[in-house]
């Protein structure tokens, strides 16, 4: 059975209604979301100068022992000068401002190098009255130096869209044991419950140990990923869910459209879908698309990253039953030259039809630390349509299979 590659602009999963993913530019076109975002989150290059990675897993060894991987370039952070950087964060800001309704609110994420630029840049473009916070984000992980201060924060700045924004700090609560103890007299009340009182203007003040306190400007609670953190991807610089899901939360309602133009890992489209909202998630790296579609294979999105053909190689069986085929990936070659091939190249897999330069997914499989060795059998209903086949491998390449009497 001869399987042979076709073109395709995007892959519908489930029904595509919680999310969309794109491959595309920060300075590109979004307005058929117009208005339509309560939520615009920007993680955009800092201007370090440096090249960041993904350090992709390869096969079940991989996957394993984590010894078997391939350190892929993710993005670079290099711009001729601050005019270049400036201008890209200009067209970005200009988008997420399209993007968002009334209610809307936009963070920006930077570190201390662009961050006064950026402020100014805001101001420009939402109004000095529409600035909201100045978000301190401290960690303690990175090296250490004896020449300054260690720099352990980043800066998040807050903006809204109008007056008209929605805010919601009661949906974001730590626990009172999360902030640095104080001076307050520490008491248990006749039914047991421990709180702090502070006298003052010759009032009593209580605070009650389990009663919710809300963050300030500066987060100290959320860290950065740990080095064997569960959440890593492998591709650098990516955020921790927790820091996400406290900008979605606060400033969004379920079924509300949070956007990420700067999509990198997508750390902010699985909050928003975690947390009941959809996503707008876009990046210019296929890298970012391939991480970013394998941690939300079972959310209805659509992807809008079309495929070409290239000079690898797919072989697949598909047995058929009275409901379903078996399809069965026997092998996979990448393009001459590829430093992987085999099945241990390839990293997701999909089945299902392909109509009208769609694919629409009915089944996937994709390599996971729970999931080592790829499942290399999947069942495809007998619905209308061309069978088809998704191979997404670790080098980030997307390609789409029918079979070639369907050409």
């Amino acid at each position: 059975m001869s399987w042979v590659q076709v073109e395709c602009d995007r892959e519908i999963h489930l029904n595509g209604s919680q999310g969309h993913l794109l491959l595309r530019d920060a300075r590109g076109d979004f307005s058929r979301w117009a208005g339509q975002a309560a939520c615009v989150y920007l993680d955009p290059p800092f201007m370090t100068g440096d090249e960041f990675f993904m350090r992709m897993r390869v096969g079940e060894k991989g996957w394993t022992t984590g010894k078997n991987t391939l350190t892929l370039p993710a993005y670079q952070d290099k711009f001729s000068g601050k005019a270049e950087f400036l201008g890209l964060l200009r067209e970005a800001l200009e988008n997420a401002k399209v993007l968002l309704s009334e209610e809307g609110s936009l963070f920006l994420h930077l570190d201390s190098r662009m961050a006064a630029h950026a402020r100014l840049l805001c101001d420009d473009i939402f109004g000095e009255s529409n600035f909201v916070n100045e978000i301190i984000w401290a960690y303690q992980s990175g090296g250490r130096t004896m020449k300054r201060f260690s720099r352990k924060h980043d800066v998040i700045l807050f903006y809204r869209k109008s007056r008209s924004q929605y805010f919601n700090i009661q949906a974001v609560p730590i626990s009172r044991g999360e902030n640095r103890s104080n001076h307050m007299r520490r008491s248990i009340d006749e039914q047991g419950r421990p709180y702090r009182s502070i006298k003052s203007g010759g009032k009593t003040y209580i605070y009650y140990d389990d009663d919710p306190v809300y963050p300030g400007d500066v987060w100290t609670d959320v860290s950065h990923l740990q080095q064997k953190d569960p959440q890593r991807t492998g591709y650098d610089t990516q955020k921790p869910l927790a820091l996400l899901k406290r900008i979605i939360l606060s400033t969004t309602r379920k079924g509300d459209l949070v956007a990420d133009l700067f999509g990198g890992s997508g750390t902010t489209a699985v909050a928003a879908a975690e947390e009941g909202r959809r996503f707008l998630s876009s990046d210019v790296g296929t890298l970012s698309l391939s991480v970013t579609r394998k941690r939300l294979l079972d959310t209805a999105m659509t992807v809008e990253a079309p495929t070409g053909t290239s000079g690898a190689v797919m072989e697949a069986e598909f047995d058929p039953g009275i409901a379903f085929h078996d399809a069965h990936l026997i092998d996979y070659r990448t393009p001459e030259g590829a430093p992987v091939t085999g099945l241990d190249a390839v990293d997701q897999w999909s089945v299902g039809f392909y109509r009208d330069r769609a694919f629409y997914v009915q089944a996937n499989a994709a390599r996971a630390k729970h999931t080592p060795a790829l499942q290399t059998t999947l069942q495809l209903p007998q619905l209308r349509g061309v069978p088809a086949v998704l191979i997404s491998d670790v080098l980030g390449n997307r390609s789409v299979w029918i079979q070639e009497e369907n050409t």
